[in-house]
């Protein structure tokens, strides 16, 4: 009887499939934790998130003078630059305003003209009368001494010290009326500026600043949006018309769970999508983390202390900025859906090291 081929070889063809399928088996289990290990090296080096929308800077804009819509320049989503024109407001009654105040300046100014004139008369009078007291007190003083040598009376002396004291009150009369007209002035005996003058321009030149409000300019950059505003709207101090957005000044905030900011810091790198350009991968980097969860900042806050506790996880909100590349150019809008990764470099000898419970 003729020897098989199994008895030559010792082996049987079923135990070489098995060895061949224990090899894949094998591969297969090897490959499967290589794979789960990268996966899992992966998600503590890479926080993801898919909570996460664009956010930019918004100015409603509106009149800081109350008025009647005379000029509406800009239509919804329209393009505009800082210092273009918006909206004008009639400025009729402010261009009265301002011819108004401008007559009183001039009325003030010629007001002014005629105090002068009595603040001069009385500052000569002044000089008039230290003149006489001076002569005054000099004829006291012969008189005091013609006395002692008995060649004047009593009576003729008294009525030299009458005359020094009408001469003193005279002095003081006219000191009085140069502080009068001063004081009509504005003035001080300094020379300080013209109060009611100064008064005066001070309400012109409010009047010429509520006539440049009626013109309502762009306070930056931007796009158009919310517009709620047209010809013939009387409208008030403070109502805001408009929306206007920066389309140059736009971040990301994503909101991560908190277990999932160990590690975040500011200045690390992230990766990010958004779902409106499929496909497109963009790049940008933490700039800061929120002070507190959004829970805590909602206008209704949750209270813990009170009633049943149910444990939540919280998100605290991340401020992403976004750094231009070659695909910048594609707008980023408000409210765009994002899903940003947060790129943490930690040595695997780290993460091995922080679970190891001992």
């Amino acid at each position: 009887m003729e020897k098989t081929e199994t008895d030559k070889t010792g082996e049987s063809p079923g135990n070489g499939s098995r060895r061949k399928r224990g090899i894949v088996l094998f591969l297969l289990l090897a490959l499967t934790v290589f794979l789960g290990g990268r996966w899992w090296l992966k998600s503590l080096t890479h926080i993801a998130t898919d909570d996460a929308f664009m956010e930019s800077t918004l100015h409603w804009v509106g009149p800081r003078v109350p008025g009647t819509v005379a000029r509406v320049l800009v239509r919804d989503n329209q393009q505009v630059k800082k210092g273009d024109l918006l909206v004008e407001l009639d400025p009729n009654d402010y261009q009265v305003k301002v011819a108004e105040y401008t007559a009183r300046l001039d009325l003030a100014r010629n007001d002014t003209s005629s105090i002068y004139a009595q603040v001069d008369a009385a500052k000569a009078a002044v000089a008039s009368d230290r003149a006489r007291l001076e002569q005054a007190e000099q004829d006291l003083k012969r008189g005091e001494t013609l006395f002692m040598k008995e060649v004047i009376p009593k009576e003729q002396l008294e009525k030299l010290e009458t005359g020094r004291k009408v001469a003193l009150a005279k002095l003081r009369e006219t000191e009085g009326s140069v502080k009068r007209a001063l004081a009509l002035l504005g003035l001080t005996e300094n020379g300080a500026k013209n109060a009611q003058e100064a008064q005066k321009r001070a309400e012109l030149e409010g009047a010429k600043l509520n006539l440049s409000y009626t013109r309502i300019i762009a306070p930056a950059d931007g796009a158009i949006t919310r517009k709620s505003v047209e010809i013939g709207n009387i409208v008030q101090a403070g109502q805001p018309l408009m929306a206007l957005v920066p389309l140059d000044d736009v971040w990301i905030t994503a909101n991560y769970k908190e277990r999932q900011l160990t590690h975040v810091q500011p200045g690390q790198p992230v990766e990010f999508t958004v779902d409106a350009y499929p496909g497109k991968s963009f790049h940008g980097q933490v700039e800061s983390i929120m002070a507190g969860t959004g829970a805590a900042f909602s206008l209704l806050p949750p209270e813990n202390a009170t009633g049943n506790y149910v444990k939540v996880v919280q998100r605290i909100p991340v401020k992403i900025r976004i750094i231009p590349e070659g695909d910048h150019h594609l707008p980023f809008r408000m409210g765009m859906s994002v899903e940003p990764t947060i790129i943490i470099e930690r040595k695997v000898g780290d993460i091995i090291k922080g679970l190891n419970p001992f």
